[in-house]
């Protein structure tokens, strides 16, 4: 692996899915940390969601689930999300942001990678 691309795998990364209901999203964000998937998740209750589905237009109330991992666990954390969710079609989507302070990537970086 390049130095470049070493780099690039501890990137931070906050990976967003939502959830119908606080029980479902707190059980997979429970799950994301005891896994390493996350060194944190934050649930976001009150998102409203209005999409098309089948040709409709739906509107629910949803919780939005923020984790907080790094870009070498992406593969890991998104197949996990997929496998867990109980959506057909789940939304899940990773950012990396520009920038943060460096001690919190860092500690996110040694809790995704610890053996505990």
């Amino acid at each position: 692996m390049s130095e470049n691309s070493l780099a690039n795998s501890s990137k931070l990364l906050v990976v967003l899915t939502s959830l119908p209901n606080l029980e479902v999203a707190t059980a997979l964000a429970r799950a994301l940390v005891e896994r390493n998937f996350a060194a944190c998740v934050q649930l976001t209750e009150g998102i409203q969601s209005i999409y098309r589905w089948k040709g409709k237009v739906c509107e629910e109330h949803e919780v939005l689930l923020s984790a907080k991992t790094i870009a070498s666990k992406w593969l890991e954390i998104s197949s996990f999300i997929q496998e867990q969710h109980p959506y057909d079609l789940p939304e899940i989507l990773a950012f990396s942001p520009e920038q943060y302070e460096k001690q919190f990537g860092k500690w996110v970086e040694s809790e995704v990678n610890s053996k505990s």
